[in-house]
């Protein structure tokens, strides 16, 4: 079939993107579902900073490829006629990291370390194996074994996960990145206790669900440290204890977790030394992969501290999308206050120039 995709061929094209037009909405061939794949019409899709570091070549990937990867979407065809699980009709949140279910980080619970998985979505393909996505006689990749910047898209069924059908669009698609990963990695990576103290660098989109899921999960006090003054002022509405400019944190008692979502060393490294003795400190931001984290080796022992890479929030996505899903209906997770804008898969470039502006959080197309 044919469908339209949000397109890059090239990394690392300057800014403004509303001027460059880094992604070009191409009209593309898309094959049909092999046995163990999906056909999933796009209904609402994210931008997240993932797709921004493949544009700007923070994040190196095979071109040309078709971006997107958190999202929402309905079941459209089946690669196994006989599938147990999806139905046509069946809506989806869609997860970035399809587990294999056979390696031994798989069979040991920690799904989100798939190495066959992420080897896949290095390559641009699905985890079967190859690409389903043409344009003329030549290849596209597919971005997370999503590529959800498209009217439909297809996947492996590992990357998918049903709920029901009276939850927004737009709200669901949420859950497939930010907030799996945000809440996940306070309550999964970095294992909060009740009671326990957080402090957050950045709010964007998977900093604010931090927030939400530490808040859900019983975190007193909460501290968030962002130069936007308008993101400092809705996490206090959302029940920050107390917001901090960078640089101005030193005003807050050594907590117990620090979670940090910027992607930047440096950042880390101040994560690092604000955490109390035997804090632990959880990253999720995706730096260039040319930046070192420097810390004194000492303290690693001296201060007994941990150092928790967090990746997909160290979720089951199968498991943890429908906890969270159930918290946003018990009116625990707010995602709602998350949504900056609903638009038009024609607006995507500008949409791009707006989240690395930072004055944007979650933004969302509708293909």
């Amino acid at each position: 079939m044919t469908i339209t995709a949000a397109t890059l061929d090239a990394i690392g094209q300057a800014g403004p993107y509303a001027d460059t037009a880094p992604l070009r909405l191409a009209e593309l061939t898309l094959d049909p579902p092999r046995p163990g794949e999906l056909l999933v019409r796009i209904e609402a899709a994210g931008l997240c900073h993932s797709d921004l570091s493949v544009i700007n070549g923070d994040r190196p990937r095979p071109m040309p490829m078709a971006l997107g990867h958190e999202a929402c979407a309905m079941v459209e065809a089946l690669g196994d006629p006989d599938d147990a699980q999806f139905a046509v009709g069946d809506r989806v949140v869609l997860a970035f990291l399809p587990s294999c279910g056979a390696c031994t980080a798989c069979l040991s619970g920690q799904g989100y370390l798939c190495p066959n998985g992420a080897a896949a979505n290095g390559r641009g393909e699905l985890l079967r194996g190859g690409v389903r996505l043409h344009e003329g006689v030549g290849d596209v990749h597919h971005h997370l074994g999503v590529s959800a910047f498209a009217s439909h898209a297809v996947i492996d069924r590992r990357s998918a996960v049903r709920i029901d059908t009276d939850v927004p669009a737009e709200i669901a698609a949420l859950f497939g990145c930010a907030i799996l990963t945000g809440v996940g990695a306070v309550l999964n990576s970095a294992a909060l206790r009740l009671g326990e103290s957080v402090a957050i660098y950045g709010l964007g989109g998977v900093g604010l669900a931090a927030l939400l899921g530490a808040i859900a999960g019983g975190a007193n006090p909460v501290s968030v440290i962002e130069p936007m003054p308008e993101k400092r002022e809705l996490a206090l509405e959302l029940g920050a204890t107390a917001a901090f400019a960078p640089g101005e944190e030193g005003g807050i008692a050594p907590p117990d977790i620090v979670i940090e979502t910027v992607g930047k060393a440096a950042v880390l490294e101040r994560a690092y030394a604000l955490a109390k003795r035997g804090g632990r400190i959880v990253t999720v931001g995706l730096p260039n992969p040319a930046e070192m984290f420097s810390i004194p080796a000492i303290s690693l022992v001296a201060d007994g501290k941990t150092i928790i890479g967090s990746y997909l929030g160290s979720a089951i996505p199968s498991r943890d999308i429908p906890r969270y899903i159930g918290l946003w209906r018990a009116g625990r997770l707010p995602v709602e206050r998350l949504l900056t804008s609903v638009s038009s898969l024609s607006d995507i470039n500008a949409l791009f120039d707006r989240l690395a502006s930072g004055h944007a959080i979650r933004q969302i197309v509708i293909p």
